[in-house]
């Protein structure tokens, strides 16, 4: 089984960036499980003075990423977009995956960036600069994989995004193509 961790760039319990991330588990083809990674809010600010052995231990939530993206055979990465550009959550937790520099968990790993927003730029700012930040730090970013949904609160009408067929057939295609290239790199 293939197995993606989802890294959501919205904390609310209900924003639609996470029920795009529900969606891509509900979509998933058979053998592939998409994991959403709880505790992104419980992670410090990137410190290098944090990034000790002796202080590692007690910062759980930055182990229990780390181990996740690790144990991952790739990473989704959804965001929405603030202020033009990507969230300081997600880049956070891009920040953490990325040390040891080109040896943290993020190093290497086939990833895919989801962006959405009402207006009609679909958060393509942040896909752009989630992308960026993600191969910076090492991730292998599929350039070929591109979703950014314009209109997203219209499209979905107050209901699941996973109740739109054309956005839950355009996020089944992401996760496939991203497994895809996690199965041929296994």
């Amino acid at each position: 089984m293939s197995r993606v961790i989802a890294l959501v760039g919205s904390l609310r319990a209900e924003s639609i960036t996470r029920r795009l991330a529900e969606t891509a588990s509900t979509v998933a083809p058979e053998g592939v499980e998409v994991v959403i990674h709880e505790g992104l809010a419980d992670l410090p600010f990137y410190n290098e003075d944090l990034d000790t052995p002796e202080k590692l231990a007690d910062l759980g939530a930055v182990t229990a990423l780390r181990e996740a993206v690790a144990g991952a055979d790739a990473l989704l990465l959804l965001t929405p977009e603030y202020n033009g550009t990507i969230p300081a959550v997600l880049k956070n937790a891009i920040d953490w995956l990325s040390r040891p520099y080109g040896a943290g968990a993020i190093s290497g790993k086939p990833t895919a960036v989801i962006s959405s927003s009402p207006s009609a730029n679909a958060g393509r700012w942040a896909k752009e600069d989630t992308a960026k930040a993600a191969g910076i730090a090492g991730a292998s970013v599929l350039d070929d994989v591109d979703l950014a949904i314009d209109g997203i609160v219209a499209a979905i009408d107050g209901a699941h995004p996973r109740e739109n067929s054309q956005i839950a057939s355009d996020i089944a295609d992401v996760v496939t193509a991203l497994t895809g290239t996690a199965l041929v790199d296994a």
